[in-house]
């Protein structure tokens, strides 16, 4: 066990873990985010995916060693003051979230391309989307949800 340094949604936490643990584990567990999701545990589906220093990995397959002295941002840092950010807000508008396994994942991978891409069309969703699984077949309202989130900010 090992205690690692790291910014997790603004704020500078210190947990203990094993240095091989996944950041997904420890987002999860010692620091109780829950909303990123264990989908595949390959780094496939998306379900896991947070930023780091800006850029979206899956936890599922980052482990917390490489995270320290980094910033994460999960999807319960997305928003700020029970305000929800756009990603999030155009999803509930648009009815985008069917069973929800892999919106967290989804909103925090859309939100870092509204970042980059402000106005994105349909096509730079979808691919920037591309490595996110949904079964419940919700993916064109997703599409629409990212869209009107670009349109609203």
């Amino acid at each position: 066990m090992r205690t690692f340094a790291l910014t997790v949604n603004g704020e500078a936490v210190a947990v203990e873990a094993d240095p091989e643990a996944r950041l997904l584990d420890v987002l999860r567990g010692p620091l109780g985010l829950v909303g990123s999701r264990f989908g595949c545990g390959l780094g496939l589906c998306g379900a896991c995916a947070v930023r780091l220093d800006g850029e979206v990995v899956h936890s599922c397959d980052t482990p917390i060693w490489s995270a320290e002295g980094r910033e994460v941002v999960t999807i319960e840092g997305l928003g700020s003051g029970g305000e929800p950010h756009p990603v999030q807000w155009a999803l509930l508008a648009e009815q985008a979230a069917q069973c929800g396994f892999c919106i967290s994942g989804i909103a925090v991978t859309a939100a870092a391309l509204l970042e980059t891409n402000p106005r994105p069309t349909a096509d730079d969703v979808a691919r920037a989307l591309d490595r996110h699984l949904c079964r419940c077949g919700v993916q064109q309202r997703i599409i629409r949800a990212v869209i009107r989130a670009g349109e609203a900010a």
